[in-house]
């Protein structure tokens, strides 16, 4: 089991995962995001290689459209 801490909060998981793979489990794959892991941003073209692992604090910020 780990932690990761995701803006602020949080969230049990089985196991490390990618950051691909958390946002699916987050229901935020098909979103435009930003992300941020222990202060550095995560390129989008990486998402599927870097792993989030116990104690990462993640900061997920979701682009909202509109005018």
């Amino acid at each position: 089991m780990i932690t990761l801490n995701i803006n602020g909060e949080p969230h049990p998981f089985a196991s490390p995962l990618s950051i691909e793979q958390l946002l699916a489990r987050l229901e935020l794959a098909d979103r435009r995001v930003a992300v941020e892991k222990n202060g550095a941003i995560v390129p989008k073209s990486q998402h599927g290689q870097v792993l989030a692992q116990d104690g990462d604090a993640l900061e997920i910020v979701v682009a909202v459209g509109g005018g």
